[in-house]
């Protein structure tokens, strides 16, 4: 898998009105954004995957991230198998093992089940240039390295964009996502940024990231405006660009920016923000 430039990471691309989402996407593909991502907290992950492939032509669909333990191996291998070979071209499978809040009792030893999940896929003939991992900490991202075309970590920050590349090595996908709000005063950025990372803020997997790359428990505890500020970009088109650029220019490949409104969050349905999708294709695409 060979992705570049900037892509759209958007929850309402899977859970948003489904009579919009593929002229949406339509119209993403014509504004110059590489690939479209979408979320997995269960339900018909293929059927929106599918969605996004019919209506485009060009740019990749990617799973960002299907959800290891609500879809089959064989299932996740046999949807592939059933796509055409100019749309497997263009799907990118990537695949996490999710938080043991969110799964219960039966989320244990996720490397291994990460493992034995590619395992299965490699018996189902999947190609390991189709699939990335969600991985954030160094085991993680030393099986991405190994077993997948790379990583596509979420909800980081330029400094942990460097820090993968480091332990990916030079030739593997770096794919981060970064949240950006549009929007010049401080205190109204900061309240939507904090509103779209209250999701995140009691899940172990990102908070223990957030201190690998130098924030401590009170910015974990509080959202301190410091780590706001390094995890959401927000401000005019340039900030937002040179967030972006950051995250190149520590090594990643492709980076899929994701808008935050301040309107419902990143796993749940809500309007499509597609006059921000417009507004940014400039001086992202």
């Amino acid at each position: 898998m060979t992705l570049g430039g900037t892509g759209i990471w958007a929850g309402d691309l899977r859970y948003g009105p489904e009579e919009e989402i593929p002229e949406a996407a339509a119209e993403l593909e014509s504004l110059g954004y590489t690939a479209a991502w979408i979320p997995d907290v269960g339900g018909d992950v293929f059927g929106a995957l599918a969605r996004l492939l019919d209506a485009t032509s060009t740019m990749t669909v990617a799973t960002g991230i299907l959800n290891v333990w609500m879809h089959e191996a064989a299932d996740t291998a046999a949807f592939y198998a059933g796509r055409s070979p100019s749309d497997q071209d263009r799907l990118l499978l990537g695949l996490g093992v999710s938080h043991g809040a969110l799964i219960g009792d039966k989320w244990v030893k996720p490397l291994e089940v990460m493992t034995t999940y590619l395992d299965a896929l490699d018996a189902a003939g999947l190609a390991v240039s189709a699939r990335c991992l969600a991985a954030l900490g160094p085991r993680m991202l030393a099986l991405a390295a190994r077993r997948s075309a790379g990583a596509h970590p979420y909800l980081g920050t330029p400094e942990h964009t460097a820090t993968a590349r480091q332990l990916l090595g030079p030739t593997a996908l770096l794919a981060p996502e970064q949240g950006v709000v549009l929007e010049a005063d401080p205190a109204v950025a900061r309240d939507i940024a904090r509103h779209a990372l209250g999701t995140y803020a009691g899940l172990p997997n990102y908070t223990n990231n957030w201190k690998r790359v130098g924030f401590d428990d009170h910015d974990v505890a509080t959202l301190s405006d410091r780590l706001v500020d390094r995890l959401v970009a927000w401000g005019d088109l340039d900030a937002i660009a040179a967030r972006v650029q950051e995250h190149r220019q520590a090594g990643a490949d492709h980076v899929c920016v994701q808008v935050l409104t301040g309107t419902g969050n990143a796993l749940a349905a809500g309007s499509l923000p597609r006059s921000e999708w417009r507004r940014l294709a400039p001086a992202l695409t």
